[in-house]
């Protein structure tokens, strides 16, 4: 006697994660795909944005003092002060410098023979930091990256789920796999879209997503916890915790840059004198600092306690490359550190940062990630078109589940093992599940729309 086949109660909640993941990540994955693909050309842009201020200098002409420079670059934004000089990548090229006053930062071009100051802009208002910012937080400070976090979180659980529902079972062969049926009809033409382009990205997408998040508020913050629980902190990470943290970083610059340049600081009542970074120590560092060999760009900030030094530090889009060197006010050395010093949570970080931006391996790796933020756009569209074709009449709720399967304790596993590296991802999980137990006895007809079923 046959018996229709049960559909098991896990596999449908399988199917419901998949399919609302979706619904609420398709939309984030639009966005951060655009946004990242742009971000990806950041050097090609900039290059473009600035040509106007490389090769400025004119050979029979001598160059302005270090120390002059930055009066120039200060004067051209009333009430500020030095934050970072950056070293030009060619002698001909303006100098640009980071001038501030509390958080707000300029970015200033000064000629370096001249003084003129060729263009200025508020740094957070430069086109690839709105770029940036939009990229990961909405231009919404932390709420903004938390509902990116979260997003990014679900995208990874669909890719899995994805998997897990499309792998071939019972000796399905490769077609609609591997590769995509084109002639089979509409409707197993974007059926297979959609389950071949997830199988070809799903590594990819999940190391971009993954790579991503230590820029995430909620996250970083997560794992700055973790490592200070298990001994592994460093004194300072080498990525944006979000721009709140960059902006009271900034805010904590300028008022030590502010401190050095008084002419007395008091601690405790007792009033102490110090020795202002002077003209000439900026005339001593800067030229130190170039015979370093840190890799472009490199930016130096001025000192911002007593007794304290001149960081010379590499802002390399290839992480792995970047390093950084303290120096005294007559340009000596006291101590440097290479990317391979760092604790090796920071250089897996680094790495990280550094394919997901596109810079490691230059052109190729730019094309990469694009191939790849092509096929999540793939992936999103088509996912769109599947629900659009096959949605119940009247209803929200999810597409009849296709096939039986037994419970799978390698999927369960993963999914706790998700919450516990992602809090956000397990707070909402556990939303979900809270929802999809109670709804059915408080609102059936709202759960019988949403194709949640006890």
């Amino acid at each position: 006697m046959s018996t229709a086949p049960r559909y098991e109660r896990w596999y449908l909640a399988v199917w419901r994660w998949h399919f609302y993941a979706g619904l609420f990540c398709v939309p984030f994955i639009l966005w951060l795909s655009v946004t990242g693909g742009i971000y990806l050309f950041k050097p090609q842009i900039e290059s473009l944005l600035y040509a106007p201020y490389r090769g400025v200098v004119v050979e029979s002409g001598p160059l302005l003092t270090p120390a002059r420079i930055v009066e120039a670059g200060t004067a051209a934004v009333p009430g500020s002060v030095l934050h970072k000089y950056v070293l030009p990548e060619d002698p001909a090229d303006a100098v640009q410098l980071l001038v501030g006053a509390g958080e707000r930062e300029t970015r200033v071009w000064v000629h370096p023979q001249s003084g003129e100051v060729l263009h200025k802009v508020a740094e957070e208002d430069r086109l690839m930091r709105v770029v940036f910012r939009l990229h990961g937080e909405l231009l919404a400070g932390k709420w903004g990256s938390a509902l990116v976090e979260i997003a990014a979180c679900w995208t990874i659980v669909m890719i899995l789920t994805g998997l897990f529902l499309w792998w071939p079972r019972g000796g399905a062969g490769l077609a609609g796999v591997v590769w995509p049926r084109l002639r089979r009809g509409k409707r197993v033409f974007w059926r297979d879209i959609h389950a071949v382009t997830g199988l070809w990205v799903s590594i990819g997408a999940v190391f971009l997503i993954a790579s991503g998040l230590p820029w995430a508020t909620n996250w970083s913050a997560y794992l700055r916890e973790v490592r200070a629980v298990t001994g592994t902190s460093a004194l300072k990470q080498d990525w944006s915790s979000g721009s709140e943290a960059d902006a009271a970083a900034r805010a904590q610059l300028d008022m030590g840059a502010r401190a050095m340049l008084d002419e007395h600081a008091g601690h405790h009542g007792v009033t102490m004198v110090h020795e202002k970074p002077t003209d000439r120590a900026l005339n001593h560092v800067i030229p130190q600092a170039a015979e370093l060999g840190l890799a472009a760009p490199v930016e130096i900030s001025p000192p911002t306690a007593p007794n304290g030094y001149w960081l010379a530090q590499s802002q390399a889009a290839n992480r792995p490359e970047r390093g950084e060197a303290e120096l005294d006010d007559s340009g000596a050395l006291i101590g440097r550190q290479t990317f391979d010093q760092r604790h090796w949570i920071d250089r897996v970080v680094g790495y990280g940062v550094a394919v997901h931006e596109g810079a490691w391996l230059g052109l190729a790796n730019q094309l990469l990630n694009l191939a790849i933020l092509l096929g999540l756009v793939t992936l999103a569209l088509s996912s769109v078109v599947l629900w659009w074709r096959r949605r119940p009449a009247g209803k929200l709720g999810t597409p009849p589940a296709s096939a039986p399967l037994r419970h799978s304790w390698a999927l369960v596993g993963a999914t706790v093992g998700l919450a516990l590296l992602m809090p956000l991802f397990g707070l909402t999980l556990a939303l979900v599940a809270f929802a999809g137990r109670v709804l059915p006895r408080v609102a059936p007809g709202a759960a019988n729309w949403a194709g949640i079923r006890r």
